[in-house]
């Protein structure tokens, strides 16, 4: 579904039925939501509530996704490694998937019995598109019986030429479990660079990066610590070193999460995603949020329209191959072992 694609609109407006229907949520979001937008979102969240309960099916929200989806209608949320591992346990027939095409083929894999939709198919990733799978055959036939550990930020085709997956919150884990001197590493160079300095086993990377992510800058972090007293800086590791070693914690974003509720500072950078400092805002208000408002144009796809769309037509149904199914899923399932 492109943005070219008329969604109608919800069909009943805001009315004082659908506003108590929907008070539970506002009153969760309100600080990180303005009051003047919840008209628009109050009847489609309603009607995405309705829907479902008749398809029987649960939305998944990445961390990325904005708080009137995390906070509204997701039942599951979570980072790639958390999606995977409830996407497979989800007791629906249908799972709709506020992410990035990517993560609804990952379900797909997880959960072949199940109808997975992605509310826009255009809803990419330039990690995903950096590599292929004829990229990873190259790369095996350079370097002959050296293991490739692919992180979930890639294509099914990809994934089905891996030994194993992995996640941001277990790289090093997965890697150092191969028990292998050298591991093949795809796509995130920074990621992979932030591995390499956390083991001794030599890892070969590819040049991927996360469009949102290799926007920071160690000076942008120093720049922000100069004007904000008080500051714990927490960055995700597909950022760049510089920005690595600026920071007070580095972890992936359901370690950035753990930290801030653990840790409660008094005010807080997350360098990511801008959305999820809203989710996490919504959470602990007692924490104030410092904003480098970098989003991905991705996620941003995804909107509730869409996902109410996708529920009332059954679109856009993911499929994936039979053969590359079966190899893809077993590099998923071998790094939920490990995890």
């Amino acid at each position: 579904m492109s943005d070219r694609t008329p969604i109608p609109a919800a069909d009943h407006g805001y009315t004082a039925e659908v506003a108590e229907r929907t008070a539970d949520v506002f009153e969760r979001i309100k600080t990180v939501v303005p009051a003047v937008e919840w008209p628009l979102h109050a009847p489609e969240i309603d009607a995405i509530r309705r829907l479902k309960a008749e398809r029987n099916a649960i939305v998944l929200a990445h961390n990325y996704q904005t708080p009137e989806i995390f906070h509204g209608v997701a039942d599951i949320v979570g980072d790639s490694l958390g999606l995977a591992r409830q996407a497979a346990r989800a007791d629906a027939d249908v799972i709709v998937m506020a992410g990035v095409h990517f993560m609804a083929e990952t379900a797909k894999l997880v959960s072949p019995d199940k109808t997975v939709l992605i509310p826009d198919v255009e809803a990419g990733c330039s990690l995903a598109a950096s590599i292929t799978g004829a990229d990873v055959r190259r790369l095996r036939e350079a370097y002959p019986g050296v293991p490739v550990v692919t992180y979930v930020n890639t294509s099914a085709e990809v994934k089905a030429e891996s030994d194993i997956c992995c996640t941001s919150s277990n790289a090093v884990e997965v890697v150092e479990a191969l028990g292998a001197p050298r591991v093949i590493f795809l796509p995130d160079a920074y990621l992979a660079n932030y591995v390499a300095r956390r083991t001794d086993v030599e890892i070969i990377a590819w040049h991927g990066q996360c469009e949102v992510h290799e926007r920071f800058t160690g000076d942008e972090i120093r720049a922000f610590r100069s004007r904000f007293d008080n500051l714990a800086v927490i960055a995700h590791p597909e950022c760049p070193p510089d920005v690595l070693d600026a920071a007070d914690f580095v972890g992936s974003t359901s370690g950035m999460l753990g930290y801030v509720q653990g840790e409660r500072p008094n005010r807080v950078l997350m360098v990511t995603e801008c959305s999820m400092s809203d989710n996490v805002a919504a959470e602990v208000p007692d924490v104030e949020f410092v904003r480098p408002c970098n989003l991905c144009p991705h996620m941003k796809r995804i909107t509730l329209p869409k996902i109410r769309q996708a529920l009332a037509t059954m679109r856009e149904p993911v499929e994936v191959d039979g053969a590359t199914a079966e190899r893809a899923r077993a590099a998923v399932q071998r790094m939920l072992e490990v995890a």
